[in-house]
């Protein structure tokens, strides 16, 4: 325990520290803040007030936007307010609990998302009995599941990682305390402490993504034999833009994680972990739900009560 003491905070350096770079990062991201922000509100408030959306799609939407408002919450506020104040600090249990709020968001996601892919596969493959299938008790129990599978990995990542010695450099070149950097930097010896459990966190993903894709194969194929061309093409704008997300968030995320360390600033690593930390919780309200035509029927309707 000793050795955690050596390093009392962290320095974000994820950006450049040139002052109309700064604005321009600050004034960026806020704007994808604000849009991310407002978007999912804006969902969570619908389909809470919206009776003809309490069905189990929607239920899981209403989480998953509930997911993306934290995750996007635990890196962005802290990256603007460092670029705004100059101030690239972070003290080390600040940076601890970044990194636990972060994965335990960002894991949860993952899960809910594969659950949601199981929830079209049961409304489009089973329609008749999906009711059935899809009763609330079964929505509660994965949606709870999802949170603990997420809390679990979130704790030995974290727990793991801040159990190496930091003793030489406290400089992170990221914009958000992130585990490759914070190994990137670490004087311990070994790092297998680490590397196992990111191994292991693949070897999750990997499972969570092949369930996604085999779901979706079968939902594809029985797409295929709906007559109505205009129902297939329906039914492939909704599901086509859903596993580009899911690809999108988790081949950036593994990438970032398992590619090789380095202490130097990259360029490359900033980009790649905005793909996986700012643009789901950004894209998810549009492509997920207010593409939604009961979900645009629920905006109006609301919007439509709050002025009359």
């Amino acid at each position: 325990m000793s050795n955690l003491t050596l390093v009392r905070e962290f320095i974000l350096m994820g950006f450049p520290a040139d002052e109309s770079l700064s604005i321009l990062h600050s004034l960026l991201f806020s704007l994808i803040y604000s849009c991310s922000l407002m978007g999912n509100t804006l969902i969570i408030i619908i389909i809470s007030w919206a009776q003809h959306l309490h069905t189990p799609m929607y239920f899981f939407l209403k989480n998953l936007s509930f997911l993306d408002l934290c995750m996007i919450s635990v890196t962005v506020p802290k990256s603007i307010a460092n670029s705004v104040t100059q101030d690239h600090s972070i003290s080390f249990l600040g940076c601890a609990t970044q990194v636990f709020l972060f994965i335990l968001t960002a894991a949860t996601e993952l899960h809910l998302l594969t659950v949601m892919s199981f929830d079209r596969y049961a409304a489009i493959c089973h329609p008749l009995h999906y009711d059935l299938i899809m009763n609330r008790g079964l929505c509660v129990q994965m949606t709870a599941g999802s949170w603990v599978g997420g809390f679990l990995v979130s704790l030995m990542h974290t727990a793991s990682t801040f159990s190496l010695s930091f003793c030489d450099s406290n400089v992170i070149h990221q914009f958000f305390c992130d585990i490759p950097q914070l190994l990137a930097i670490s004087c311990s010896e070994s790092l297998l402490i680490e590397t196992i459990p990111i191994l292991l966190g693949v070897l999750v993903d990997t499972c969570c993504f092949v369930s996604i894709v085999i779901t979706y194969v079968y939902i594809f194929s029985t797409v295929r034999k709906i007559p109505s061309s205009e129902g297939r093409s329906k039914a492939f704008s909704t599901c086509i833009p859903h596993l580009v997300v899911v690809v999108l968030f988790l081949t950036t995320g593994i990438f970032a994680y398992m590619k090789p360390t380095s202490k130097s600033p990259s360029i490359s690593n900033l980009v790649i972990s905005v793909f996986y930390t700012m643009v789901p919780p950004t894209l998810n309200p549009i492509i997920y739900s207010l593409r939604n035509s009961a979900m645009k029927m629920a905006v109006r309707m609301l919007f439509k009560r709050i002025l009359t």
